[in-house]
């Protein structure tokens, strides 16, 4: 199997563990577990989860001294911050108010790519963005989102988080061309929980674990080990093989598999706006990983000797 074709594979299964984390996640989460309780406890088992397959298949270590500073900067930016900022502001705001702010993400990738790594913008990569961003929008409601002052700080924290988790997605890229990419994330989710632990402590021990029923444990264990683990191993071994911009834009599949597990969960319905959706979705994350097109269309063809 090639490495184009594993990392296309890495950023779909992250989008599908996403996007079934918005219907799971709601079953715990508040009446068992508060937000920040929860960052902290998807922290503690990334940790835990990273450090034993490090340990086990990679055994690297950040030799270089000068690098500890830009891992602590990827742990404030893609791991406290990040997380932080959304369980903040999705607490404020509506859920839909939230995920169209998310849709900023792929953008700034791209906007900080092209400032910090240089990565080349052209017509098909923002021709393909913008049409997975209008798919998007129509997916999620179209003009169902309302922003009004009752939600206006919680819009300003997904906002920010968007921004941020941006420029992890470029920022981090150099560390996993430099190092595994388990050992960046090890690194990163190790700094990043005494970040948060200031913040979440309160929250968590006021968690009652031994009461908890079994199907919340399931979901716990799937957000913790699946949508954390799982999902950040994979972005960091898609960002040291592919442009930032690559991975930004397949978040504009997470709504897609999201809508897919609430139509076979029986929780939704399949209509045609949500399929031509889907398929604008589909066709703007393609064009936006092959850029390269733009420039084989516009090299001539080379004559026939006669």
């Amino acid at each position: 199997m090639s490495t184009k074709v594993k990392v296309h594979l890495s950023l779909f299964t992250v989008s599908l563990l996403y996007g079934a984390t918005f219907t799971l996640a709601k079953l715990a989460m508040p009446e068992y577990i508060k937000p920040f309780a929860f960052i902290l406890l998807r922290i503690m088992v990334a940790v835990v989860c990273i450090f034993l397959f490090h340990r086990m298949f990679v055994k690297g270590a950040i030799k270089d001294r000068k690098d500890l500073l830009p891992l602590l900067i990827s742990a404030l930016f893609g791991v406290a911050a990040n997380m932080i900022l959304f369980f903040k502001g999705l607490s404020i705001t509506t859920p839909i108010n939230g995920a169209v702010l998310m849709l900023n993400t792929p953008i700034f990738v791209v906007i900080f790519a092209a400032i910090l790594l240089g990565e080349k913008l052209n017509i098909l990569r923002i021709g393909g963005i913008s049409l997975a961003a209008f798919g998007a929008l129509l997916l999620m409601g179209g003009t169902r989102f309302n922003f009004s002052a009752e939600t206006v700080m919680g819009d300003i924290y997904v906002s920010l988080n968007a921004i941020i988790y941006a420029f992890y997605l470029v920022y981090a890229k150099r560390l996993m061309v430099k190092y595994h990419p388990l050992t960046v994330t090890l690194y990163s989710f190790f700094f990043g929980f005494f970040m948060v632990l200031p913040f979440a402590w309160q929250e968590f021990s006021e968690v009652q674990f031994s009461l908890l029923p079994l199907n919340i444990w399931a979901v716990l264990a799937f957000v913790t080990v699946g949508s954390t683990f799982l999902t950040y191993v994979l972005n960091a071994y898609a960002l040291k093989h592919a442009d930032s911009g690559l991975v930004g834009s397949y978040i504009y599949l997470q709504p897609v598999m999201a809508a897919l597990i609430a139509m076979l969960s029986g929780k939704d319905q399949l209509s045609t706006e949500k399929l031509l959706s889907m398929l604008l979705i589909f066709s703007g994350v393609y064009l936006a990983s092959n850029p390269a097109w733009i420039n084989n269309w516009r090299k001539p063809k080379a004559s026939i000797p006669h």
